[in-house]
């Protein structure tokens, strides 16, 4: 059985049984019990086997990738193209949310006493993100933080700034390609050891990651009622239409059109990438699996893998984007407060800007989304309103993100000359 197939398996197995038991066994000693001592442990502990590769992966696949690259005016061009396809799609995917929002109007068929309960149930995780928000870098402050004066301590935090250590790498790779081949060569072949040494780890992982899914899917249903779903249901299907008509219509079109590969089968060849990212909310815990599954199964060259895709998931979050657009406008209908045109634009260009600073992991969204929702004059607490249902959102809109920088990754390849695998 193939590795893409036990993974949807343990995803369904996972699922059918966390709703069987929230219907079931809802406030058990059992189901906590079960949560406790076994899902939750599980799924943490292939979690972070993902992500403690991260960091190795990302720094020795990118200074590799710019080193093999080694033409600084060529690595220019490919980052030049690798921005602008990022920037289109990202806007792509805010404008496609507003339209939805703004048609649909999911904030208007939320009850008042619906509206007043959520408040309360999730006000003080709406005060804690509020907080977060309010210490987190912004604007300008994120261009100073790329530069870090001591990479070490941004890389040694619980949730690395990334940004810092592309930067560093890129440093790194910058560097190799200015300095004799025979100085550098044996700090490049440690840089290859390392990255052999990480995708040979990250298979073992994957070995694990039916079980770890399962695990994190069980831990997520078997909490998740269907109550609130009832009660958010228009704006749940507003972001999730919004998510199936980017997924199905802009990268059908943009892996059609720039990277000339069939869509379906593209679409076919990163189902383990896919799926990996629904379970795990994380771009960054997926890049693993992203950088090993582009190469072996699309034949994406390691120089341009190891380049665009810790760059994506870093930088583009078409799925984030997104889903901050939805959101800022549907807490606007909620709290009655009538965005212009003007101020939609804002929320356009803020929501792209913001996705490129929020942290590739679960919820890396809100706490910056919240900066969007005081620009604009909707009230920051609203916040609380659809924190019980992000989960489940954050888990697709992980899947746009971490798929649009696969097609990306094939649209760079593509304009290199490179004849992807069919």
């Amino acid at each position: 059985m193939k590795r893409h197939t036990k993974i949807f398996l343990g995803l369904i197995i996972g699922a059918a049984a966390g709703v069987l038991s929230n219907k079931f066994l809802p406030g058990t000693l059992l189901l906590e019990a079960t949560q406790k001592y076994f899902s939750d442990p599980l799924g943490k502990i292939f979690l972070n086997m993902l992500i403690m590769m991260v960091i190795p992966l990302v720094f020795a696949s990118v200074s590799l990738g710019v080193a093999q690259i080694g033409d600084l005016k060529h690595l220019g061009n490919i980052g030049l193209r690798t921005a602008l396809y990022f920037l289109l799609a990202t806007t792509l995917a805010v404008i496609i949310g507003l339209a939805l929002v703004n048609s649909i109007r999911p904030g208007d068929y939320l009850p008042e006493e619906t509206k007043t309960e959520l408040l309360a149930s999730y006000s003080s995780q709406a005060a804690e993100l509020k907080d977060t928000a309010e210490k987190t870098g912004f604007g300008i402050q994120i261009l100073v933080n790329v530069v870090p004066r001591n990479p070490v301590a941004a890389i040694a935090r619980p949730n690395p700034d990334m940004l810092a250590l592309i930067f560093l790498a890129l440093m790194v790779g910058i560097g190799i390609t200015m300095v004799k081949k025979e100085r550098v060569q044996p700090l490049v072949r440690v840089l290859e050891g390392i990255n052999d040494v990480t995708v040979a780890i990250i298979n073992i992982a994957m070995k694990l990651a039916p079980f770890g899914v399962a695990a994190l899917i069980f831990s997520v249903t078997s909490r998740f009622g269907y109550d609130l779903l009832i009660a958010l249901g228009m704006y749940v299907i507003t972001v999730l239409l919004g998510f199936t008509l980017h997924f199905f219509g802009v990268f059908s079109f943009l892996v059609r059109i720039f990277a000339r590969y069939n869509p379906l089968r593209f679409f076919r060849k990163v189902e383990t990438v896919m799926l990996t990212a629904f379970s795990t909310s994380s771009s960054n815990a997926t890049l693993p699996t992203t950088i090993t599954v582009s190469q072996e199964n699309l034949g994406i060259p390691a120089k341009i893998s190891g380049f665009v895709l810790p760059l994506g998931a870093t930088m583009n979050m078409n799925g984030t984007a997104l889903f901050e657009g939805v959101t800022v406008l549907f807490l606007a209908q909620v709290f009655g407060v009538d965005l212009t045109l003007s101020q939609q634009v804002i929320v356009v260009i803020m929501s792209v800007v913001t996705a490129v600073g929020a942290a590739g992991v679960p919820s890396g969204a809100i706490p910056l989304m919240i900066i969007v929702l005081g620009m604009v004059g909707v009230p920051a607490e609203g916040i609380a309103i659809i924190l019980g249902v992000d989960r489940i959102l954050d888990m697709c809109r992980t899947v746009l993100n971490v798929t649009g920088d696969i097609t990306c990754a094939a649209y760079i390849a593509r304009t290199e000359g490179v004849e992807l695998k069919q």
